[in-house]
């Protein structure tokens, strides 16, 4: 309210000013003394209201920070968002560990069993069925090269060597060569990105990415990333069903990613669609 009665004066103040541009129109020309007078006065009010708003500022700056968080309540908040995002983080670490070693066991590990049977078979009847042998070697070789492709797909996803050696647009250029669904791809910065900001952008995008084709039942995926002053955006949307769940294990994995980095993370998916995931990761 006081703010609202220093402008008024002000704007009032300013009339009055005016005064001295437009009064000889209406005031007798023998009296210039009052067109002066009434100028000066409402200048000096335009003074006066100039002075009372600094006033306003610095009481309102005092109130603040009477009633508002201290610097010491701030300080603790920020600790406490600090040690949540750091579980969090730890969290997403121990999924991480957890699903390469479900991996490991249930793909690349069969697969050497299977590999080690055969070539024992192989030995075993070398001797009295060398065709049969031959075939078992035809067999385990297969099964060898099944088994890299396995493990170098389990290492892709622990970390892209593309990521170091042509950075974050040639990475998620593979992970749009690599999905089963159409994937448009917008990127849009100019300038080289911190790696912890390039890392987490890979793995937003591309588990994200795999989000969508396992349960969206989408039709087409499109990425945007631009670099926005100090910050780096990333949107992910796909046309699929809608409805997907931010708590869930797979967006909240990405919200701690995120988080690590004082990043913000937000999901749209209302039903039927369109699906929408955005993150905003600082680069300063």
């Amino acid at each position: 309210m006081l703010g609202g009665v220093l402008l008024g004066c002000a704007a009032y103040g300013l009339g009055l000013g005016a005064f001295v541009f437009v009064g000889w129109l209406i005031t007798d020309i023998d009296h210039p003394w009052l067109v002066s007078l009434s100028s000066l006065g409402g200048f000096f009010l335009v003074f006066l209201s100039a002075q009372g708003a600094l006033g306003v500022v610095a009481l309102e700056d005092g109130l603040v920070r009477r009633f508002g968080p201290s610097h010491a309540d701030a300080l603790e908040a920020r600790i406490a968002e600090l040690a949540t995002s750091r579980a969090e983080v730890m969290d997403v670490v121990h999924d991480e560990r957890r699903r390469i070693e479900r991996d490991l066991h249930d793909g690349v590990q069969q697969r050497l069993v299977g590999l080690g049977m055969l070539l024992g078979r192989a030995r075993r009847i070398r001797a009295r069925d060398p065709e049969g042998a031959d075939a078992l070697l035809l067999q385990a070789h297969e099964e060898s090269r099944r088994a890299l492709a396995e493990l170098r797909e389990v290492a892709w996803r622990v970390y892209p060597a593309v990521l170091d050696e042509g950075g974050l647009r040639a990475a998620l250029e593979t992970v749009a060569e690599r999905s089963t669904l159409p994937v448009g791809l917008g990127y849009a910065v100019e300038r080289p990105l911190p790696r912890a900001v390039e890392t987490v952008a890979y793995f937003l995008v591309s588990e994200a990415v795999t989000n969508v084709v396992k349960h969206a039942g989408a039709t087409r995926i499109d990425v945007q990333v631009t670099l926005e002053g100090a910050q780096l955006s990333v949107r992910v949307t796909d046309d699929g069903a809608g409805g997907a769940d931010a708590s869930g294990s797979g967006l909240s994995g990405l919200a701690s990613r995120a988080a690590a980095l004082d990043g913000r993370f937000a999901v749209d998916s209302p039903a039927g669609g369109p699906t929408v995931v955005r993150a905003v990761l600082p680069c300063a």
